[in-house]
């Protein structure tokens, strides 16, 4: 089932249960997904959908985290509720062995992998956990400490 078609039936499940803040985390999901493809003015594809949809976690991540820095805790749940909803539509993340298998082999198919090589091994990795959902920055981290 295409991600807006899921998000629509979300949406009227949400405004029938009467779940106002599933019902605004959903709607605002939506306008998300809708104004990147007007703007762009062709449908959606998987791999856009879930950048669009990393973005928006990205942003409540640092939104909560603002939040608990300004002793705003009720406004930083809210924004961590949200990030729980919003990766209910994205694929599994990627483990912790997965990340270390495709970070060796990227290594392995990389001649004379060093840090310098970092962003090929870094590529390397990524393609071969497509389907997954990575934290770049964890990736990055991780590849680091193997190359050095």
């Amino acid at each position: 089932m295409a991600l807006l078609d899921q998000i629509q039936k979300d949406m009227v499940a949400a405004m029938k249960a009467r779940d106002e803040a599933t019902l605004e985390t959903v709607r605002m999901v939506k306008t998300a997904l809708k104004k990147h493809e007007i703007d762009s003015m062709k449908p959606l594809d998987e791999a856009t959908e879930l950048q669009i949809l990393s973005m928006l976690i990205k942003q409540r991540k640092e939104s909560a985290e603002m939040f608990r820095k300004g002793n705003r805790v009720e406004l930083a749940e809210k924004e961590e509720r949200e990030i729980v909803q919003i990766e209910a539509y994205m694929p599994a993340s990627a483990t912790e062995a997965e990340m270390d298998a495709a970070i060796a082999a990227a290594i392995a198919e990389t001649p004379g992998a060093s840090l310098k090589q970092m962003g090929v091994v870094m590529k390397g990795a990524q393609a071969k956990l497509a389907g997954k959902r990575v934290d770049g920055k964890v990736m990055s981290e991780r590849v680091r400490s193997k190359l050095s």
